[in-house]
């Protein structure tokens, strides 16, 4: 299987929940850097209410000074509602809207303020605009492992939302390990069984982890079909919705080492190198 992962570098998700504004050319800076690697994919930004996320207020200006001339990385942003869709859809340069939906009850209610009944009625506007605009929709399947709040869960629910979201045209389906729960078993099983069932979703893997566990979630969820990892360096960030003791993001330089072992990475090491330090730069500052 070489040489057919795809690697999405996040610095949205890394940056987000940092208090302290990061300077827009600062942003730029970063996300400039991550671009000359050769990621599928660049999580660099979101369209949501600046009261939610007051860090990512200047996406849309961060978009228009980065040069994407040079690039072969795709863009997403992340979107909440139907208005955001539409913001971002005006931009020609992004690729893919991201949407986060969780099948907790509650955490889709700390996340968007909205019910998952009502978050499905939003996700198929979303799915419209997408499709008017010439974009690609990618679902984030949030607390897809598990959640902390008693809110029901189990390998079938997660089937069940697989049927259903694909019923309504998703193509592109990330489970998410909001709150670093998974274990290489739920891993294993959910991928294994859901990716020979809808071979025509594009399954990825969004997980958060400790730094001690993360090569036996990898490790799973490529062994089970998996093609398609977020990360971010350094494994900063995660989700400012979720609870205070959540986990880092899953560091790309650790998916980078898994990948190259397994022939896999065809990413430019040295581009990437100075991208890792820019990223200490920026976190080291704003953190």
């Amino acid at each position: 299987m070489p040489n057919k992962v795809k690697i999405i570098e996040c610095p949205r998700d890394a940056m987000q929940g940092i208090k302290d504004f990061i300077p827009t050319a600062s942003k730029v800076q970063y996300i400039q850097s991550l671009l000359r690697v050769g990621f599928d994919t660049i999580d660099f930004g979101s369209f949501v209410s600046p009261k939610a996320i007051p860090q990512m207020v200047d996406t849309a200006e961060v978009l228009s000074q980065l040069d994407l001339s040079k690039t072969i990385s795709k863009l997403l942003a992340i979107v909440a509602n139907q208005r955001g869709a539409e913001n971002a859809s005006v931009h020609k340069e992004i690729d893919y809207l991201g949407y986060p939906f969780s099948i907790s009850e509650n955490f889709q209610m700390r996340n968007t303020h909205k019910t998952i009944s009502q978050s499905v009625l939003i996700l198929e506007d979303i799915l419209n605009i997408a499709d008017k605009t010439n974009k690609e929709v990618v679902v984030y399947i949030s607390m897809g492992f598990g959640n902390p709040y008693g809110d029901p869960w189990d390998v079938n629910i997660v089937g069940e939302w697989t049927e259903r979201l694909s019923k309504m045209g998703v193509k592109i389906l990330s489970l998410s390990d909001t709150v670093g729960t998974s274990n290489p078993e739920s891993i294993n099983y959910l991928f294994s069984n859901l990716i020979p069932q809808y071979q025509d979703i594009e399954f990825g893997a969004h997980l958060h982890t400790t730094p001690t566990t993360w090569f036996e979630k990898v490790d799973a969820a490529y062994k089970a079909g998996c093609m398609r990892f977020d990360g971010a360096i350094q494994g900063f960030g995660g989700c400012p919705m979720a609870k205070n003791e959540l986990t880092g993001n899953m560091p790309t330089e650790k998916l980078l080492s898994y990948f190259t072992s397994q022939k896999s990475n065809n990413l430019n090491a040295l581009s990437f190198e100075s991208a890792y330090n820019e990223a200490s730069k920026i976190f080291n500052i704003y953190h």
